[in-house]
């Protein structure tokens, strides 16, 4: 494990009371959202309070299945990245943050393909997962001739990183695939829908996310289970077999509830063979790249070099 970034603290730290602060001076949610605060929510840029640009590098397709993805193509193609956006499930979209894969296509060399799987509660688990599956086994299968490139890499944020390794597993599991995907890049990710204890001890603090949202956020996609059931390595992959798994960058903010997600499932990913990269970003919060801080700038060049040289 490597803590990074702790130059950086003062600032980072300075950001997450201001956060906080703004947070606090509206009411606070107690309740699963209502179907206009979700609209709200799924409407405006993850992090901001204004509609996503819409670039038009930018081209919506269906893949087999009728999977809507979003796909970004640079000049030069080395290699294919899927990817799946966060949002707790519930929010967000692929056509969420144009602006940041169209630059990662271009200094990455990567297509970019990014998922928009259907979101909870009108479409609950497994309905997002199902979406995955299918884009997943549809680049493998066709990335060649799309894309003239057999390179493929996966990742995603928050949510979207539970997603790509989830995507990973069922590849091996259902269809016999592995070592398709070379490498994965997962940035704070919830593996353990059951809480772990970073999650269950995070408390009240009105960051981006705490205790209180991922637990309604559980409910909301996958309704009628139990702690227990949520432990189902389908559900939550920490409890998953993990071998054949590609070699992974996985990265968390020191102040993030899901920190223990991240280093369990290293230590776990690590020992079923694969290399891993850990990083723990001294004193962000869950969802930091979404923000103007030094941390975010850094973060988006550590992982275009990432996916930029692993699996060549």
């Amino acid at each position: 494990m490597t803590i990074t970034d702790e130059d950086c603290l003062a600032e980072t730290l300075a950001f997450n009371k201001q956060f906080e602060a703004t947070a606090a001076s509206r009411p606070a949610r107690e309740e699963t959202p209502d179907a206009t605060m979700l609209a709200a929510l799924r409407r405006n840029r993850l992090g901001g309070d204004t509609p996503p640009v819409r670039l038009p590098q930018g081209q919506d397709r269906l893949v087999e299945g009728g999977v809507k993805v979003r796909v970004f193509v640079p000049e030069h193609v080395d290699g294919v990245y899927l990817h799946f956006h966060g949002g707790g499930w519930t929010f967000g979209s692929a056509d969420g943050q144009d602006e940041r894969l169209w630059r990662l296509a271009e200094q990455t060399r990567l297509a970019v393909v990014s998922v928009d799987y259907r979101l909870a509660p009108e479409h609950p688990f497994p309905a997002g997962p199902d979406d995955c599956e299918v884009a997943a086994r549809w680049l493998v299968k066709h990335a060649a001739a799309e894309f003239g490139a057999e390179r493929l890499l996966i990742g995603g944020e928050s949510a979207g990183a539970h997603l790509s390794v989830v995507a990973l597993l069922r590849l091996r599991d259902r269809h016999g695939i592995t070592g398709a995907f070379r490498a994965a890049h997962l940035l704070f990710g919830p593996y353990d829908l059951s809480m772990t204890p970073s999650q269950r001890s995070f408390g009240s603090k009105r960051l981006l996310s705490n205790t209180d949202t991922l637990r309604r956020t559980y409910e909301m996609v996958t309704p009628g289970m139990d702690a227990e059931q949520r432990r189902d390595p389908e559900v939550s992959p920490l409890f998953a077999d993990l071998a054949g798994m590609p070699p992974a960058r996985i990265v968390v903010g020191s102040e993030d509830p899901l920190r223990d997600d991240s280093l369990f499932l290293a230590q776990r990913w690590q020992a079923a063979g694969a290399p891993v990269q850990l990083g723990v970003v001294a004193g962000a919060m869950h969802g930091f790249t979404l923000f103007p801080l030094t941390i975010a700038e850094r973060e988006q060049h550590r992982e275009r070099d990432f996916l930029s040289t692993t699996g060549l």
